[in-house]
C-alpha cells in the first residue's frame, strides 16, 4: 500500500508536532509513502528506501490549492492508494480515498475569535473536509464529540489522541537536566482562547500576596493580535525582569525551560488536546491547568492541579498555594501514565483505518 501524507504544516505547532512524531512510526510500517511539501524539512526522511517526496510549497487553504493545485502533483497522489491529511485542507484534483485529522472545530465553538466571515470560511472548510473525507481523526473525545456536533455524524469519527514527544522522554530520562529554579512558564500559541489574560490578573494578585518567582511566556510578542494590546500593557507594566516572552526557541531549550520551571501553568479556555502539561509532568514539573472539560477527560488520573478557568481569583489562590504555603509535589508517573500518550499508539490507529 502507498500512503500519500500532506506535511506541508510540519513546521507549524500543534499540528507539526503530531504529524513529525506520527511519521517517525508511520515509516517503519513496512508501507509506501508519498511525502507532499518543503523537500528541506523532509530531508531526514529521504533516507529510507521505502519515501518518496515531492516539493510543494502551495500555502494550505489558498485559492491555489483549492482551484490550480498542479496537476503534475495530483497525478502522483492520484498513483497512491490513499491521501492523509494532517488538517483539515484538502487539495482539489485528488480521486483516491481521503483521510484528514480534525484536532479541533474552535471558530464554531468560540465565535468570538474571529469575524462573522471568517468564520463562514473556516466552516466552508470544515464542512468540505468532512464531506471529502471517507474517515475523520480528532485528537480527544471531547473534540470527537465537538465535530459530530458541528459537522454531523454520518462519518466514522476516530479517536488518534497526541502523545509525548520523544524530545521529552530523552531529555526527562537524564535526571542532570532537572534543576528547578523560581520560574513559572506558560506554553502555547498566544491568542484569547489560551488564557493568558485570566494568568496575568492571577500573576499580578499573587505578586501582591508575596510571590516572587519569575513568569516566562513561551511565544513571541508578535503573535499578539490587535485586539490583545491591553494585555500587551499590563505585562509591560510588570517589566521584563518579572515577566519576559522567549520568542522562538528550539526543542531542546524548551525541554531546559519546562523543566527548570517550578511551575507550569496552561490556563486554556479552549483545546483539542493540550501538550504543554503532558510534557512538563514528563520532565519533573507540576502542571497547574484549566478545568475545561478536554483537561478532565487527558489529565484524568494524572497528578496535576486543577483551577477553575476564566477565574483569575482562583488561578492566584492555587499558585499562592503551590508555591508560597508548599513546594509543588514533583509528578509522579506511572508505566501505565507514561504509556498512555504515546505517537506510536496514535500512529498505530491512522494506519489501521487508512488499510
Amino acid at each position: 500500500m502507498t500512503i500519500a501524507i500532506d506535511c506541508r504544516m510540519l513546521d507549524s505547532s500543534g499540528v507539526g508536532i503530531y504529524l513529525k512524531e506520527c511519521l517517525t512510526w508511520f515509516l517503519i510500517s513496512g508501507y509506501d509513502f508519498l511525502l507532499l511539501g518543503n523537500i528541506r524539512l523532509l530531508n531526514s526522511f529521504s533516507l529510507n528506501a521505502n519515501v518518496k517526496i515531492i516539493e510543494c510549497n502551495i500555502r494550505p487553504f489558498s485559492l491555489k490549492e483549492l482551484f490550480f493545485f498542479p496537476s503534475n502533483i495530483s497525478r502522483q497522489i492520484n498513483k497512491a492508494d490513499v491521501y492523509y491529511s494532517p488538517y483539515f485542507n484538502i487539495p482539489c484534483g485528488i480521486f483516491v480515498p481521503i483521510f484528514t485529522t480534525i484536532h479541533d472545530i474552535i471558530f464554531p465553538d468560540m465565535p468570538e475569535l474571529t469575524s462573522k466571515t471568517g468564520l463562514a470560511i473556516r466552516m466552508w472548510f470544515y464542512r468540505r473536509a468532512y464531506k471529502k473525507s471517507k474517515k475523520i481523526f480528532t485528537v480527544s473525545n471531547y473534540s470527537k464529540s465537538r465535530v459530530e456536533h458541528h459537522l454531523g455524524n454520518t462519518k466514522p469519527v476516530i479517536v488518534s489522541p497526541g502523545g509525548i514527544q520523544q524530545i521529552c522522554i530523552e531529555y526527562g530520562n537524564c535526571p542532570e537536566n532537572i534543576r528547578k529554579i523560581n520560574t513559572i512558564v506558560f506554553v502555547g500559541n498566544i491568542k484569547k482562547h489560551k488564557g493568558l489574560d485570566c494568568l496575568i490578573q492571577a500573576f499580578q494578585k499573587a505578586m501582591i500576596e508575596g510571590l516572587s518567582y519569575k513568569l516566562i511566556i513561551i511565544g513571541s510578542k508578535e503573535n499578539f493580535r490587535s485586539g490583545d494590546n491591553s494585555i500587551l500593557h499590563k505585562i509591560d507594566a510588570l517589566g521584563s525582569e518579572t515577566v519576559s516572552f522567549t520568542g522562538y526557541i528550539p526543542d531542546k531549550q524548551l525541554m531546559e525551560y519546562i523543566s527548570q520551571a517550578s511551575l507550569l501553568i496552561q490556563p486554556s479556555l479552549y483545546e483539542g488536546f493540550g501538550f504543554p502539561p503532558l510534557e512538563a509532568m514528563v520532565l519533573g514539573t507540576h502542571a497547574l491547568i484549566s478545568d475545561i472539560p478536554v483537561f478532565k477527560e487527558i489529565y484524568d488520573g494524572f497528578p496535576v492541579t486543577f483551577f477553575r478557568a476564566g477565574d483569575s481569583d482562583d488561578l492566584k489562590n492555587k499558585m499562592i498555594e503551590l508555591l508560597l504555603n508548599k513546594t509543588p509535589p514533583s509528578p509522579v508517573l506511572s508505566n501505565a501514565l507514561l504509556t498512555k500518550y504515546s505517537f506510536e499508539k496514535t500512529a498505530s490507529i491512522i494506519l489501521k483505518e487508512l488499510k
